[in-house]
């Protein structure tokens, strides 16, 4: 698709007066929607962040820590054929649903398991890889649902603070669990389970909606249309893998345990600030798009900020005092910020409805193998040469990968207005 260097469109997020900025919000399913998605992300992050500090603590072997990440990864990019066939053939809401019940019974798991005593990662592994699995189908229909449950006046709003909502629960959510852990790591598996249980239940209860589910026999071809959309949008392939590469590389969330005991040494609560700073900017940042949203030259914008984000990230990995620490990691979650709307901007907008949840599907792998995949890269770095290397080098290479993406996909450094294709 050529990139757009006319007037917005009335669907773009440029067309969001200030004064509509919570418009989404009064849309009834899609406020609870919003609150079951925070709810479960809410208690991700309290999940995750108990368990990174309980396996390093058990095994002080930052290679676990990857591993952590690549049994969240890896079911997604086994299934991705799956899950988002699925969330255009059946109800979205209620593989969403289902899937928060399942991650319900993994942290009723690992509430069993630290209550009788673990003297082993494997277990939690294998209900890590649960989770992935749960995480694998969750994505794509969530995704994919707000779409059906805005009207099309909303639903730029929507995706703004669709994004928010996940970075609303990345401050909140590792504080919470780094206090709750240093309380006792059975009271951060019991807060997850409630809140795993509250969002299934907020799910449930919204009046389902419909979409245009896809009518052809599944085949192959059916299959891999999200593939062969992506790829044939090169300003949207472009963006979802700047994102991929950007955070691949430069992703440090991985080794914030080690960070927090063995560099700035500043225990489980400062863990729960560090994994709260990237959110507290992305969060900032989201607000403040939600009343300003990008206008103009929102390629160019988005390429400079993941450069900032690798320099940021840079400037975490060389940090010994924790002032600085969270300075540097609050600076790289705004810049990521931008990218992430941005992106799923041109995604969800430019997305037929028949083909959004393949397409999610592929998006979630991508955001899958930077997140996850990153961790576990970041693991492995550091098993090799340390941990602080390894959050360095990722930063610089980063920075080189907005450069390179900048001269690789001219057409999404040249896309000026977010807006919708119709």
């Amino acid at each position: 698709m050529e990139a757009d260097s006319g007037a917005p469109s009335d669907a773009g997020p440029s067309a969001v007066p200030s004064d509509e900025r919570f418009a989404a919000f009064r849309n009834p399913r899609f406020l609870r929607y919003w609150l079951a998605r925070f709810f479960s992300t809410f208690a991700i992050q309290i999940v995750i962040v108990s368990v990174g500090w309980q396996i390093y603590d058990l095994t002080r072997n930052p290679l676990d820590l990857g591993i952590i990440g690549l049994c969240q990864f890896l079911p997604a990019l086994l299934l991705v054929l799956v899950t988002g066939a699925a969330a255009d053939r059946f109800s979205r809401r209620l593989i969403m649903g289902l899937a928060i019940i399942v991650e319900a019974i993994g942290a009723l798991a690992l509430l069993l398991l630290t209550w009788h005593g673990l003297a082993s990662p494997l277990p939690v592994f294998a209900v890590l890889t649960g989770f992935g699995i749960a995480r694998a189908f969750f994505g794509p229909s969530s995704q994919s649902l707000v779409v059906n449950l805005v009207t099309r006046q909303e639903l730029a709003n929507a995706i703004a603070w669709n994004s928010s909502s996940w970075q609303i629960a990345a401050i909140v959510g590792p504080v919470a669990g780094g206090l709750l852990y240093g309380v006792s790591p059975l009271a951060a598996y019991t807060t997850g389970l409630t809140l795993f249980l509250g969002a299934a239940v907020l799910v449930m209860s919204i009046r389902a909606p419909a979409h245009k589910r896809v009518s052809e026999p599944a085949s192959f071809e059916t299959v891999i249309a999200g593939f062969r959309y992506i790829w044939s949008e090169k300003v949207v392939l472009g963006a979802i893998s700047l994102d991929l590469f950007a955070v691949l590389l430069g992703g440090a969330v991985a080794m914030m345990p080690v960070y927090a005991r063995d560099v700035l040494d500043v225990g489980p609560w400062g863990l729960g600030l560090l994994r709260a700073a990237p959110g507290i900017g992305a969060v900032s940042m989201a607000i403040w798009l939600a009343a300003n949203p990008i206008k103009d030259n929102a390629g160019a914008i988005m390429l400079a900020f993941v450069g900032l984000f690798g320099a940021f990230t840079l400037l975490f990995g060389l940090a010994t005092v924790p002032w600085l620490a969270i300075v540097a990691l609050a600076l790289a979650g705004a810049s990521d910020m931008i990218s992430v709307y941005v992106r799923e901007t041109l995604l969800q907008l430019w997305t037929p409805d028949t083909v959004r949840g393949r397409v999610n599907a592929v998006n979630m792998v991508f955001l899958g193998a930077s997140n996850e995949l990153g961790e576990f890269r970041a693991g492995v770095m550091a098993f090799w040469i340390g941990a602080v290397p390894a959050v360095v080098i990722g930063g610089a290479a980063t920075i080189g990968v907005a450069g390179l993406w900048a001269w690789m996909f001219p057409d999404l450094r040249r896309v000026r207005h977010l807006a919708s294709r119709d």
